[in-house]
């Protein structure tokens, strides 16, 4: 009987980490369907350059300044709790987006799907470090990685047919089902947990947590949209920093009183597998955003396909990364987190090192062949650090711990944006500049390839494939830099990732311990 009773809840786990999965990867979806949506959204709403630019920014804002309060918030009152809230809220914003009439309106339902967007990844990610133990954890965290990264492609080829298909409003309403089904779910099989002593709420560390992190990823933004060279830009970059440096005195003072509770335990940072865990991950992101920033345009702009065919080719990517996150709990348990951090970085680096010979005519299984090199190493990365980082975290510090390990993650992706578009720009304009382009095709390929591409096809079609393989040139350049940061994560997880596989030695929990759970919850 004890047996049967045990095997049914392990059943349970899965079934809702599936349900889990299912959200997150709607969150995921939300970015990458906007992407495809956003020249019709142009008509639908008259929207101007920095409307549409502020359509993306404007959720990326808000769900990167969120999640350590929500982190905090859960594990006062409660992480089941919170994420039920959060679906309710994700379910509404989508809804909230469909309906706008303005751009004003729709900006405000973007930003507030970013608020129960963090809710969601975050208490996602801290339920994983509830519901599973150390041996089961990896594995989890691979389903969950999964799930970010299957949105690459089913995004554009869901908001492809869409668009075609049905009313641009279908584009945001497919989350509602989604959020149904997961509140559905996750109330019937996920247990409700918060910590045993409820944190204190802390403004002074909310205030700047926040401040810091919207600052610091606007800075990113519009270095990435107005270049380095932009004052604005690097005084806000320079001001987020300043406030997340202060971040860390406060919450240093506030954890070394007697009884104080910081947001944010800078203990925590002690511990090596928490650290390098949460840096290496992000690291690995901001190395895989040069492959997600370039090719989506290589495949539009260059070979001409349209919104479906460019999901389709990103299938390999996806390929890859499902090998490599399967693939991350047997290499870590192999050879140790250390080895199998590093082995990942490789994989990564080798599949941009053969991305940067891409050219205008590449075949299809040269391009699959690198992507899902790609995908492999970043799932092995992702997976083996995340839960490296994971098994540093008790019940009492999961969904702060989560929110840090989340926040790490969505400020180096405007970062890596900003750094590897500048750079494809730079290499792509100075490639224009050799290929004695009329004026009026340069100025409309500056602007970008697709506009430089349509002018060129109207009015000089031989200056199609130089506008191409300009951009082509841009990409090797951008793909550069990404083997540089796999390099330096190579490098890193040498030198100071532990060497024992993720999830030994828990801080403040005994490997096997159940965690403790509130209520009767199942």
């Amino acid at each position: 009987m004890e047996t049967t009773v045990m095997i049914e809840r392990s059943t349970r786990k899965w079934w809702a980490l599936g349900a889990l999965s299912l959200a997150v990867m709607a969150v995921s979806l939300d970015s990458t369907v906007l992407s495809v949506a956003l020249p019709t959204l142009a008509g639908v709403f008259h929207a101007t350059e920095p409307d549409l630019q502020w359509f993306t920014a404007g959720y990326l804002l808000v769900l990167a300044a969120a999640m350590l309060p929500i982190g905090l918030i859960g594990d006062r009152f409660g992480r089941k709790r919170l994420l039920m809230v959060a679906l309710v809220l994700f379910g509404a914003g989508s809804a909230a987006c469909a309906f706008s009439t303005t751009s004003l309106e729709f900006i405000a339902a973007r930003m507030f799907l970013g608020l129960a967007g963090a809710g969601i990844v975050v208490m996602v990610l801290a339920a994983l470090t509830v519901l599973f133990d150390d041996a089961a954890r990896p594995r989890a965290v691979g389903i969950w990685a999964a799930a970010n990264f299957l949105a690459l492609p089913i995004g554009p080829i869901l908001g492809g047919w869409l668009l075609t298909n049905v009313w641009w409003g279908w584009v945001f309403l497919v989350n509602v089902p989604v959020a149904l089904v997961g509140m559905l779910v996750a109330g019937a099989l996920v247990p409700e947990s918060r910590a045993a002593q409820r944190p204190g709420l802390d403004p002074a560390g909310v205030a700047l947590s926040v401040a810091g992190l919207a600052v610091a990823v606007y800075g990113f933004i519009r270095a990435g949209q107005d270049g380095w060279t932009d004052p604005g830009a690097w005084v806000a970059i320079v001001v987020g920093a300043a406030l997340l440096a202060g971040l860390f005195l406060v919450e240093r003072r506030i954890g070394g009183r007697p009884g104080g509770s910081p947001l944010v335990d800078v203990a925590l940072f002690s511990e090596p597998s928490f650290t390098w865990g949460v840096i290496l991950a992000a690291v690995a992101g901001l190395a895989m955003i040069g492959t997600l920033f370039t090719m989506p345009q290589y495949f539009q702009g260059v070979l001409g396909a349209d919104a479906l065919g460019s999901g389709l080719r990103l299938l390999p990517l996806v390929a890859g990364l499902v090998a490599g996150t399967l693939g991350a709990s047997v290499a870590a348990r192999a050879v140790g987190a250390k080895a199998a951090t590093a082995a990942g970085f490789a994989l990564l680096g080798l599949g941009a090192g053969i991305g940067t010979l891409t050219t205008v005519a590449s075949a299809d299984w040269f391009l699959g062949l690198w992507l899902g090199l790609v995908g492999a190493g970043m799932g092995l990365v992702m997976v083996t650090a995340s839960t490296a980082a994971l098994s540093r975290l008790d019940e009492d510090r999961s969904g702060v711990g989560s929110a840090v390990l989340q926040s790490a993650s969505k400020v180096g992706a405007p970062l890596g944006a900003a750094v590897l578009g500048s750079v494809l720009h730079a290499y792509y304009v100075a490639g224009l500049a050799g290929q004695g382009l009329p004026p009026a095709i340069a100025a409309a390929a500056r602007h970008s390839v697709f506009a430089g591409v349509a002018l060129a096809a109207r009015a000089r079609p031989a200056d199609v494939a130089a506008v191409r393989e300009a951009f082509v040139g841009g990409i090797s350049a951008a793909l550069w830099v990404s083997v540089a940061i796999c390099g330096g994560g190579f490098v890193l997880a040498l030198v100071f990732m532990p060497r024992g596989g993720a999830g030994r030695d828990r801080l403040g929990k005994a490997d096997g311990k159940e965690p403790k759970l509130v209520s009767g919850d199942a």
